[in-house]
C-alpha cells in the first residue's frame, strides 16, 4: 500500500495521525462558527435570533432546507432583512430535487441513493432559476445538493451571471465523505463542504488536511439521519477541522425538511448553548469568528 499512499501524497491527499491539528482558520482568524439549520420561515428565524440575543450567543449562519421555491418573495425579503439586521449569513437551499419531481425511484430503498440530485435538463434549468431568484432578492448563500449544479453555478458566477460574492455550500445529503471528493468539489467552486454526518474524527481530519474551505459538521442530528448527538466531540471537531461550522439544533427536528416552530427555534438555541458549554469547559482557548466579521456571507 505504500506506493498508493505515496501517489496520494503527491496529489495532495496525506494520511493523518492521532495528534493532527488544523492550523487553518477563517479569514477573520476564527476556528469555528455556529450554524443553525432547518429554519424554514421568517417567523421562525425571528424567534431564533431573538432567543440567541437573549442568551448572548451569536449565530453565524442560518440555513433554510425546504427550498427557495417554497418561499414567497416577501418571505425571502423578510429573512434577508432579519439576517442583515442581525449580521449573520443566510443560506437558502435549492428547491428542485429528485424527491420533489416525478421520480418514483428516489422513494425506493435502492433509489434513495439518488438523494436530492437533479434529474434531466429541465430540472437543471429550474434549479438555476431558483438560485437566480434568491440572488436577485439579496441572498448570498446557497445550499446545494448536486455536484453538476455546483459546476454550472460556479461557471455562472465567474461569467458575472451571478454575484461574485455568492457562496455555495454542499449538503451532507450529497453523500461525500473522503478527501478526494472534497478536493474535486473545492476545485469546481465549492465554498463550504458538509460531509456525511457520521464520519469519525480521523476521517474528518483527512478531509481537512486536503482542502482549505470551511467544513460544516453536525454536532447533532434528527432521528431520520441517525439521531446521534456529538457534543463531547466538538473540541476534536475544532482541533482537526477548523475552520468549521458547528451545525447545531438538528436533534430538535424529526427530519431534514422539518417545519421548525417558534418554540422549537428557541429549543435549538438551547442546544447551541449546550455545545458552547462543552467548548468553554474543554477547549476554552478555541477562537470563534467575531460577531462583526467582514468575512461572513451576509445578504445584501
Amino acid at each position: 500500500m505504500n506506493d498508493t499512499k505515496e501517489f496520494l501524497k503527491q496529489i495532495g491527499i496525506e494520511e493523518t495521525y492521532k495528534d493532527f491539528q488544523s492550523d487553518k482558520r477563517f479569514k477573520d482568524g476564527g476556528q469555528y462558527r455556529f450554524e443553525v439549520p432547518g429554519i424554514q420561515s421568517p417567523k421562525t428565524m425571528d424567534a431564533l435570533l431573538e432567543e440567541s440575543i437573549k442568551e448572548d450567543i451569536f449565530i453565524h449562519r442560518v440555513t433554510q432546507t425546504k427550498g427557495i421555491m417554497m418561499l414567497s418573495d416577501d418571505e425571502i425579503s423578510e429573512m434577508v432583512t432579519l439576517a442583515k439586521g442581525y449580521g449573520c449569513e443566510l443560506f437558502l437551499s435549492v428547491g428542485p430535487r429528485a424527491t420533489y419531481d416525478t421520480s418514483a425511484t428516489v422513494h425506493t430503498k435502492e433509489g434513495s441513493r439518488i438523494g436530492y440530485r437533479l434529474r434531466g435538463y429541465d430540472n437543471l434549468v429550474y434549479a438555476v432559476e431558483d438560485v437566480k431568484r434568491a440572488c436577485r432578492l439579496g441572498v448570498r448563500g446557497i445550499l446545494l445538493y448536486d455536484e453538476g449544479l455546483l459546476w454550472v453555478l460556479d461557471k455562472m458566477r465567474k461569467a458575472g451571471e451571478l454575484p461574485l460574492n455568492v457562496h455555495f455550500k454542499l449538503s451532507a445529503h450529497a453523500g461525500h465523505s473522503n478527501p478526494a471528493s472534497a478536493i474535486l468539489l473545492e476545485k469546481i467552486g465549492l465554498n463550504s463542504l458538509n460531509p456525511v454526518r457520521d464520519l469519525q474524527i480521523p476521517m474528518i481530519a483527512a478531509i481537512r488536511n486536503a482542502i482549505d474551505i470551511p467544513i460544516d459538521l453536525h454536532t447533532e442530528n434528527p432521528k431520520s439521519t441517525g439521531g446521534f448527538i456529538r457534543h463531547y466531540e466538538v473540541p476534536d471537531f475544532i482541533r482537526v477541522a477548523s475552520p468549521a461550522y458547528l451545525k447545531t439544533g438538528g436533534s430538535v427536528a424529526a427530519n431534514h425538511n422539518w417545519d421548525t416552530t417558534e418554540k422549537e427555534a428557541i429549543a435549538r438555541i438551547k442546544q447551541v448553548k449546550l455545545v458552547k458549554r462543552v467548548i468553554d469547559a474543554y477547549c476554552p482557548d478555541a477562537i470563534p469568528s467575531p460577531r462583526n466579521s467582514n468575512n461572513l456571507s451576509v445578504p445584501e
